[in-house]
This record gives structure tokens, sequence and C-alpha cells, in this order.
């Protein structure tokens, strides 16, 4: 850089600070260490029930009562490990995962009975729900059934079954009819071999609509 350049002028050299003159105390507070008049800028915490509050030491003061202090002190073992605990997760309350508190019983005022109770009662709700789904579904494909075409309707009517029939009374009917109207069992009768007929083409459409 130039030393004649417009930015060199720019440059501000921060000026020192005064001296403090001899004689000038510090404005950090005394040393609260008993018999001790020296400067105490060191702060340590006064303690466990005294968050927040401290007491102000020099830099040999300091070090003697940090060595000696102890946070759980008065505290018992189980208080200690209580808190250690916790601390683990900020002192803030916690829940177990996949369920409330009233489930495991952990809220203030529900014992064991009141958690199995609740228990059983949503055990039993549940099963009711289940219940309740089996049948809608019954009735929703009964419902579905009774919405046939036309000739579906008369295929079933032709195998003499109503439109409730399921696909195994289809099935089964359908064999026994097979079975009395085969030409075999009555003597070439025409009329049953009419009748099968008619019997096989009901089949066969229903078949065909899927709901065989």
């Amino acid at each position: 850089m130039h030393l004649d350049s417009k930015y060199f002028d720019m440059i501000r050299i921060r000026p020192r600070r005064a001296e403090r003159p001899a004689g000038v105390r510090s404005s950090a507070p005394s040393c609260q260490w008993k018999g001790c008049s020296s400067p105490g800028p060191h702060r340590a915490p006064k303690g466990r029930a005294r968050d927040g509050e401290y007491f102000h030491f020099c830099a040999e003061h300091v070090r003697q009562y940090n060595a000696s202090y102890n946070y759980f002190d008065g505290m018992s073992d189980a208080e200690v490990q209580d808190y250690h605990k916790s601390a683990t997760t900020g002192h803030r309350p916690t829940w177990k995962v996949g369920a409330n508190a009233w489930s495991h019983g952990t809220r203030h005022g529900a014992g064991p009975k009141a958690a199995q109770a609740f228990a059983a009662g949503r055990a039993a709700h549940a099963q009711s729900f289940h219940a309740w789904r089996a049948r809608q579904a019954r009735e929703e494909a009964q419902e579905a059934r009774r919405r046939l075409k036309p000739i579906e309707r008369k295929s079933l009517e032709a195998l003499g079954l109503t439109d409730a029939a399921s696909r195994q009374e289809i099935k089964t009917r359908f064999k026994e009819l097979v079975k009395r109207h085969h030409p075999d069992l009555n003597e070439g009768d025409r009329g049953s071999e009419d009748k099968l007929r008619e019997i096989i083409q009901a089949y066969n459409y229903l078949k065909q609509a899927g709901l065989v």
C-alpha cells in the first residue's frame, strides 16, 4: 500500500488505555473470604438451594472454595441418583413411548387397579369394534348381493336360490341339481334334459359374472 493512499489515511489505531493511577482501587468487589481484603473478581456458586447467587473471591480463595465445594452436600444416595436420572431429560416430565400416563398408572392418582380396569375397558372396546366391523362387512356384502342384475337374479332363481346365496351355496346347489336331473337317473326323460340344460346355463352365467 502506498503511504499517500487515501485508504492509508482511513486506518485508525485504537488508543492505549490510560494507566490506572497508583492508589486507585479496582472496581471489582472485595473478596468475601473471612479476613481477606483483596479484590474478589471471581464468582463461586453459593449452593444448591441458592441457584443464581454467587460469592466473590480472589484467585487464591476461589480455588480453595471450589476444591471443597459439593453441590450434593446434604442429599442422600437415593436423592442424588434421582437427580442424575432427572438431569438426563433436563428435569422435564417424561412419558413412556407408545402409551400415555393413564395406561401405565404413572399419572398421579392412578393405582394398579385403575390401570388394569383401563386396560380391560380398552380391550373390551376393541373387541366390540371388531365385532361391529365384521357385522357391517356381512351387511355390506348382503347389500351388494341385493343389487344384482335381473339376469343374475333369474339365474339364481333357476337354481332355486335367493339373492343372498353365497359362492359355496351356489356350487353345492348346482351339484345337487345336476345329480337330480341327469338323464341317466331319469330314464332319458326329455323334461329332465331341458331342466339340466337350464341349470348348466344359469350356473355358467353366474360363474362368468363372478358370483361363483
